[in-house]
């Protein structure tokens, strides 16, 4: 819920902050050193506000994460809510009107993205686990909308080495799930299903990981700071499935996948970025039904604008550092200073979970 995802943010940030010039450093945030701050920079790029297609404005549709579009309009999905009944999936028209809406047959935890599959299915990736949660997830969920009508069919998924947040996911071509999580600092890690997925288990298909992504600084103007650039919140796959897109809260990264190895593509070959600047919360992004523009969308409580940006065109930087993909056969350890960054980012969440269950218990109470 948009809540917990805002005191997940903050708490990340006063981490951060907290950490001082070491966790600057493992973070790119200011304060680092100059070589630091500025590695994986993209300079140069023209942080423009997208056109607006239309606006969603419907009490239905609020706290939108994930966007597919048709060629009758759009579906998107209500991230989770304090009241559960409000977790759907939406259908727009063209003019961002709600046509319908779709529950599930078992509340689901924390819907986040929308993907299509390569026989066209689409899939809801509840996947998102905040860490302020109060119980982390053992597994996550992918449910797949029948085209032929009928409620979404849950198919479950275990990571290797534990729980994480996530809220990108995409198909290879041979159909299999590839997850992108989102993670503190300047490393997603991309894992990818080792198996067929099976529908209604309660174990889950394992997934491998596979490699590391590292976002970069494009200075896009946001309302986070910079952490938000390294936050994976979506992803997409152009009509052809040559192309594939992930977002952060502030940059659209974009690779060509000539051979339909999505996780290869992502972990082994550089991205094209364009700046995605003031989108508040942003968390969702699509390729139009042609696949030559995209399409980004707000997870905000209010009325909340289908934005259009061209492809992106601008290279990712060559050298090493953020920005630089990574293959699973050379992920790195954390170092002392991300570490560092990590502990004083739970104290942070520690804090602020404090401060809300006070909050409630003092609600309660009157």
């Amino acid at each position: 819920m948009r809540l917990t995802a805002g005191l997940t943010t903050l708490a990340l940030v006063a981490g951060a902050a907290a950490s001082g010039l070491a966790g600057a450093a493992a973070f790119n945030l200011p304060g680092a050193t100059p070589a630091l701050a500025s590695r994986g920079a993209v300079h140069g790029t023209t942080a423009a506000a997208g056109d607006v297609v239309c606006t969603v404005d419907d009490p239905r549709a609020i706290e939108l994460s994930g966007l597919v579009a048709t060629p009758d309009g759009f579906v998107s999905i209500v991230d989770s809510q304090f009241d559960t009944d409000q977790v759907v999936i939406v259908y727009l028209d063209d003019q961002c009107r709600v046509v319908s809406t779709a529950g599930y047959p078992t509340t689901p935890r924390d819907p986040e993205d929308l993907a299509v599959a390569p026989d066209g299915a689409v899939w809801v990736a509840d996947i998102g686990d905040n860490i302020t949660a109060t119980q982390r997830r053992q597994t996550i969920a992918l449910w797949r909308i029948p085209p032929e009508g009928g409620p979404p069919v849950i198919h479950r998924l275990t990571y290797p080495d534990g729980p994480h947040d996530a809220e990108a996911l995409l198909f290879a071509a041979d159909g299999t799930p590839v997850v992108v999580t989102k993670e503190l600092g300047d490393t997603s890690y991309v894992y990818q299903a080792s198996g067929a997925l099976e529908p209604d288990t309660a174990q889950g298909v394992p997934m491998s990981l596979v490699g590391e992504f590292h976002p970069v600084i494009t200075g896009a103007p946001n309302d986070l700071g910079r952490l938000a650039e390294m936050m994976v919140t979506g992803a997409t796959t152009s009509p052809d499935r040559t192309r594939v897109a992930l977002r952060t809260y502030t940059t659209a990264y974009e690779w060509d996948v000539p051979d339909g190895d999505v996780a290869k593509a992502i972990t082994t070959t550089p991205p094209r970025v364009t700046p995605l600047p003031d989108e508040p919360q942003g968390e969702a992004i699509a390729y139009t039904v042609d696949g030559q523009t995209l399409l980004t969308l707000s997870d905000v409580a209010g009325p909340a604008p289908i934005r259009r940006y061209p492809t992106p065109v601008a290279p990712a930087p060559a050298t090493g550092g953020t920005g630089t993909p990574t293959a699973v056969g050379t992920v790195t350890a954390m170092t002392t200073a991300t570490w560092l960054g990590y502990a004083l980012a739970v104290a942070g969440v520690a804090v602020l979970v404090g401060a809300l269950v006070w909050w409630l218990a003092r609600r309660r109470t009157r």
